[in-house]
């Protein structure tokens, strides 16, 4: 049987959904193991939660900051910590702009009120940022510069891209986002694609949550253990048991995973078959 056709903002749960429940997936919560705070059933939770702000981009509501705001709140509301803030600066817009050139449009009308809006959101999660970074998240007078500097919240990604992956989707037009897709319907349907996309992104793109939490040599070793994988070296079970014991976790890797499964399910790739 074939489902009617979905809208943006049951594509988005379902990218979501999909993405959590493919396995193996190296160092992130899948359905073979949750993390000792975060669980798979938080992951599918905040896919319910957040429906109602991706109805509000949907329906062009309000302004992107905003938006990415009440994601991060209305999801904040079980125990599992942050599951989605990097996915939500992605999906938002792109559920927004119903795909990455509408998405882009969106981003440039961005202004300092959606920057504003979206520290706040930073604020409400647990997510660290570079140390040496001037606008940080926890300095009470971040929003006072950027307010200073009337900056927009593309201004944000752009200040950020060079150390965060997710912020440099916005930078360059969802370049891995459309990379994610194209690799998806290339390989075609099931969850065994989204685990060969997330291994091919791993192998080719350091990861920078791992590079934040564990540094750039980390990040470069996982990413040769992925081609590894990806080359029949070495199996996935066992590049998944050495991240989840080093606590090697490819969070940003997973975000941009999403966010091409968004964008796959709306050009006809099929994650049933």
């Amino acid at each position: 049987m074939t489902c009617l056709r979905i809208n943006a903002v049951e594509r988005a749960q379902l990218a979501m959904m999909l993405e959590v429940c493919a396995f193996p997936k190296p160092g992130n919560v899948d359905r073979c193991h949750d993390y000792p705070e975060t669980r798979l059933e938080h992951f599918l939770a905040s896919t319910i939660f957040a429906r109602s702000a991706l109805e509000e981009a949907d329906q062009g509501k309000g302004r992107i900051g905003e938006i990415i705001k009440h994601a991060v709140r209305d999801t904040n509301c079980h125990k599992g910590g942050n599951t989605h803030f990097g996915a939500f600066i992605l999906l938002v817009p792109l559920v927004y702009g119903k795909d990455i050139s509408g998405a882009m449009a969106a981003i440039a009308k961005t202004d300092v009120s959606d920057a504003v809006a979206f520290y706040k959101a930073f604020a409400m999660t647990s997510v660290s940022i570079n140390a040496t970074d001037e606008i940080d998240v926890n300095d009470p007078h971040a929003l006072t510069l950027i307010r200073e500097r009337d900056m927009t919240l593309l201004d944000v990604m752009q200040h950020s891209a060079a150390n965060d992956m997710v912020a440099r989707e916005w930078v360059t037009g969802f370049s891995l986002t459309r990379r994610g897709a194209d690799l998806l319907k290339e390989i075609g349907p099931g969850r065994e694609s989204i685990v060969r996309m997330f291994l091919t992104l791993l192998a080719t793109e350091p990861d920078t949550f791992i590079i934040k939490k564990h540094g750039q040599a980390v990040a470069q070793e996982t990413m040769m253990a992925a081609q590894d994988v990806l080359d029949g070296r070495r199996s996935i079970e066992d590049l998944d048991a050495e991240c989840i014991g080093r606590n090697i976790n490819p969070g940003s890797i997973a975000d941009i995973v999403i966010a091409s499964i968004f964008i796959a399910l709306g050009e006809g790739w099929s994650w049933d078959f």
